[in-house]
């Protein structure tokens, strides 16, 4: 189906047609009539299907009817991170171009300034993290009374990462009418009784069975010792040619670590993280995207937003305490129905992550050893963490700790960005 077919503005049209679309994917179809209609909706979309585009177009092409005066921020779009936030904004920039509307973005990590000064200058539809968008807020930036459309962008790592307090926050200044869109990559009860506060009357639209990867990513998993993940990295790395490699890790000192060990391997790698400024995680993503680094290495946290075009590869180092994390770890290849792999090492001490990763795939992932680096069954690794333990080992792999308080994490690590 052509884009021309959804009664889109041929200003949009032609926008899109210059940024190389030719048909619409499954839930631009689906979402796009659903929106013009006025409709709150709730999106299941893997990363990589066209999502932003699907709320996108048809929210501008809302807005372009009429252009008040004074430019109030009528639609915002939340994200978890701000490299999400990011990607959106360019994405909005794009599908904006042969229009007036005015397009901004506002994230942590960097100077509020230059965020206030395009905010005065007025925004019709406004990019934001949670924390962020808050601090304008209290700062008196921006107000949120004239909002027509809110959309939640990844409403489940929203919830994975704490974001529940902000959000409340956020619903309390924003008109009790509205329009208001939900998507995510994953759907559980958190995300269902998290819409039931948020949507009227929803049309639920589901493009792929419910938290399924990708049918274009070829699935591998290793077996492996855990002391020997490294060095098989680099080995699958440099025997293979690969290039363009994203690697994900469930800390940022392992993040650190890795990147560290495989530099001496001679595979040019790098590390991104929460813990990095935010001009060191653009120039890592944009050496990356350039090839001038071989091997990028993620945590979870920081990966979400990540738009690298045709990267083929993608390695699991440690399977993530959040199983849904897996579908959007994979994710990052096989975009826009391209070809991907995605390589899983796990340890033998890591099998109770696997067993939740299948549970949420409903699937079996195929167990193999690579020659040469076959698990030494005699040796007894500690298993990871279960039971009681699984929120304190949510807590860590986000970047915090037992000792930091909710609120003050949920600003420093998250809020803010």
């Amino acid at each position: 189906m052509s884009f021309t077919s959804l009664a889109l503005d041929k200003n949009l049209t032609d926008a899109v047609k210059a940024l190389g679309y030719t048909e619409a994917t499954p839930i631009q179809q689906k979402a796009i009539p659903a929106i013009l209609a006025g409709k709150d909706i709730m999106a299941g979309a893997q990363t990589g299907t066209g999502k932003t585009a699907a709320f996108a177009l048809p929210i501008l092409q809302k807005l372009m009817a009429e252009l008040p005066g004074n430019r109030p921020v009528r639609a915002l779009v939340l994200t978890p991170t701000r490299e999400l936030a990011q990607q959106v904004y360019k994405n909005f920039v794009g599908y904006a171009e042969n229009t007036e509307l005015n397009i901004a973005v506002v994230y942590g990590g960097v100077s509020i300034k230059p965020q206030i000064a395009a905010l005065n200058k007025g925004a019709d539809v406004l990019v934001a993290t949670p924390g962020r968008l808050l601090d304008h807020i209290i700062n008196g930036s921006l107000t949120l009374t004239e909002l027509e459309c809110l959309v939640f962008d990844e409403a489940d790592r929203m919830l994975d990462m704490g974001f529940k307090d902000e959000i409340d926050r956020i619903l309390n200044r924003v008109p009790l009418k509205r329009q208001t869109l939900l998507f995510s990559a994953t759907f559980d009860d958190a995300i269902f009784k998290l819409s039931k506060s948020l949507l009227t009357e929803p049309e639920l639209i589901e493009v792929n069975e419910r938290n399924t990867a990708a049918t274009s990513v070829e699935q591998v998993l290793y077996t492996v010792d855990s002391s020997r993940k490294r060095e098989l990295t680099s080995f699958l790395i440099g025997s293979k040619n690969w290039q363009q490699v994203l690697i994900f890790t469930r800390t940022k000192q392992t993040a650190d670590d890795l990147a560290k060990e495989m530099c001496k391997d001679g595979i040019k790698t790098q590390s991104i993280h929460g813990d990095k400024s935010q001009g060191a995680r653009e120039k890592a993503l944009a050496e990356f995207k350039e090839g001038k680094i071989r091997a990028l290495v993620a945590t979870d946290v920081a990966s979400r937003g990540l738009d690298i075009a045709h990267l083929n590869y993608v390695i699991n180092y440690e399977l993530p305490y959040i199983a849904e994390d897996y579908i959007h770890r994979i994710g990052r290849t096989g975009r826009a129905g391209n070809k991907g792999m995605a390589v899983s090492l796990m340890s033998p001490s890591e099998e109770w992550l696997l067993e939740a990763v299948e549970k949420v795939l409903d699937t079996r992932l195929l167990q193999q050893w690579f020659p040469g680096y076959e698990p030494d069954l005699t040796k007894i690794e500690k298993p990871a963490r279960k039971g009681s333990q699984k929120q304190r080992d949510r807590k860590k792999a986000l970047g915090e700790n037992a000792r930091t308080k909710k609120r003050t994490s949920t600003q420093n690590k998250y809020g803010r960005r």
